[in-house]
Parts: structure tokens; C-alpha cells; sequence
């Protein structure tokens, strides 16, 4: 008698040669380092910059903005540089996302300057007067928390030392609180009287944003 007419040792045999046929093809390319791909222009976030990701997840801007530039001609010429696969390196969970309620952002770092984004943050309609983003101006009346700061990036890790996390924070803080702060008038028509010295969360998701696609022009640039 063949194996064929014992069904139960087929099914069972069969189950093991699909098992091992996945394992092979799914799961071993994964920690292989030709499907994880680096490069030296693809740098962690900043501990701001991850705080600002965190809030964008947090307020679900995700579920309405891509964050992947697809290699076809409209995308490109649209939204820039297609996605390539180092630049999610330290993305976790990635947020490429499926939906384009709002445009893709995957290439806005540095399009607009940090005066855009608040004035845009504060009310989208005053930039785009049919869009139909919610306003996020009150992110500007939440003092951003990094208490756990560091123990953020040692999770996701960036290989930052804790005086180095303090010293990014101080140093963003010193950027935007300081007086020839090139977006100082618009940030203090948004943000209130008692926490222009600080930090809010509205500065930590810009960061954010001016981050996207950044290493991507550094990556085109040293070619």
C-alpha cells in the first residue's frame, strides 16, 4: 500500500513538508542581512524626534497618511524619491500605511519650514481651505514629557547614552525657545505665554515630520 491510501500519514506528511517550505522561504530570508538593508545616511531618531513619532501614532495621523512613496512615475513626481528599504531601519512599527486621505509624508522633512507646520498643526484649513484635517493646535498647550526618554530609545535601540538623550532634548529646546529662532513669531502665536521656554508636544511632532525623508536627500547627495 502507497501513502496515498493512508490519508493520515499523508495530511501529517504534508503538514511537515509546507512547515519547512515556510520556515525556508518566510522566516530564514528575515535574518538575512540582504533583507535588511543599512546604510550610514539612515540615522536613529533623535529622542525628540522618536517623542514627536509617538504623538503622530498616538493622534492616529497614520490611519490617513502613507508613508511609503511607491517607484511609479505619479508618485514620483508627486511626492519625490521613491521609498527605499534602509530608510525604515529604526521605523517601529513601520507606518507605511494604505491609506491617502492626506498626501503622503513620507518626503515632507524639509519641504516647509517649522513655521508652516504650525500655523498647518494650528489650522489646516488656513493653509488648505478645503482640507479636512482636524486641528491640532492644542499639542501646543501640552508640555512634552521626556521622563522616559531614554528608556524610549534604549527599547528601540538607537545606542543613545542617557547624557546624550538629555543633551538632544536640551539642545532642541535651546533651538526653538531661542530668541533668532527663524519660526519664533509663528510657535508664539500658537503656543501659550507659559510655555514658550518649554518644550511642547506640537515642537516634538514637527521634529518628527522635518525628519521624514531627510537621510533620503543625504543618501542622493553622497552618491
Amino acid at each position: 500500500m502507497g501513502i496515498n491510501s493512508k490519508p493520515v500519514v499523508f495530511a501529517a506528511l504534508s503538514a511537515v513538508v509546507i512547515l519547512v517550505g515556510t520556515v525556508v522561504t518566510v522566516f530564514v530570508p528575515l535574518f538575512m542581512p540582504s533583507t535588511q538593508p543599512v546604510s550610514s545616511f539612515v540615522k536613529p531618531y533623535t529622542a525628540i524626534e522618536l517623542e514627536g513619532r509617538d504623538i503622530y501614532i498616538r493622534e492616529g495621523c497614520n490611519n490617513c497618511h502613507t508613508q511609503t512613496v511607491r517607484p511609479l512615475r505619479t508618485e514620483v513626481l508627486r511626492y519625490g524619491e521613491y521609498s527605499k528599504g534602509e530608510e525604515f531601519a529604526y521605523d517601529r512599527p513601520f507606518l507605511w500605511g494604505s491609506r491617502r486621505t492626506g498626501p503622503d509624508l513620507n518626503r515632507v522633512g524639509g519641504k516647509y519650514p517649522d513655521s508652516w507646520h504650525y500655523k498647518h498643526m494650528q489650522s489646516p484649513q488656513s493653509m488648505f481651505e478645503l482640507s479636512n484635517m482636524p486641528p491640532y493646535g492644542w499639542l501646543a498647550s501640552n508640555k512634552l514629557d521626556t521622563s522616559v526618554s531614554f528608556r524610549k530609545t534604549s527599547i528601540q535601540r538607537f545606542g543613545y547614552t542617557e547624557d546624550q538623550v538629555k543633551q538632544q532634548i536640551a539642545d532642541y529646546k535651546t533651538r526653538v525657545t531661542a530668541q533668532d529662532y527663524d519660526s519664533k513669531e509663528t510657535r508664539d502665536l500658537v503656543t501659550p505665554a507659559n510655555l514658550r521656554g518649554d518644550l511642547t508636544e506640537m515642537d516634538a511632532i514637527i521634529a518628527y515630520m522635518q525628519k521624514l525623508g531627510r537621510d533620503v536627500k543625504s543618501m542622493g547627495a553622497g552618491q
